[in-house]
């Protein structure tokens, strides 16, 4: 594979699999509602990368639609994904990254205005 950014899409994780995904990773905390785990084809799920429950109950509460919101929003998690922990997770993702395709999946319902834009921003994909 080239030194080029790696190839990162973001999807909902209730739509059906394609070949063209990769690795699928789930980057939500919970799971996602009404979906069998079986359904998901879900390749890792590191949940040390999700957003801490007190932030995404704040970014809900707060107005997820408003712009500052979601700036104000993308600077919080940015802050929780340095943490160690997070940011080793994260390295295990962009290497994944490095070997092929890559989907970011979601339940959200905008993936482009979630915490999985954030993180494929960070990854350099897109």
């Amino acid at each position: 594979m080239s030194r080029s950014a790696p190839r990162v899409r973001l999807r909902r994780v209730y739509e059906p699999s394609e070949p063209g995904d990769g690795t699928r990773v789930l980057v939500d905390r919970l799971w996602p509602r009404g979906l069998a785990k079986a359904d998901a084809r879900v390749d890792r799920w590191p949940r040390p990368v999700t957003p801490s429950t007190g932030l995404r109950r704040w970014f809900h509460a707060a107005g997820a639609a408003s712009d500052e919101v979601f700036e104000e929003f993308r600077r919080r998690y940015e802050t929780e994904l340095a943490a160690p922990e997070a940011a080793e997770a994260l390295d295990g993702i962009r290497e994944l990254a490095r070997r092929g395709p890559l989907t970011l999946l979601t339940a959200a319902r905008e993936p482009e205005r979630s915490h999985a834009a954030v993180l494929r921003d960070r990854l350099g994909g897109g």
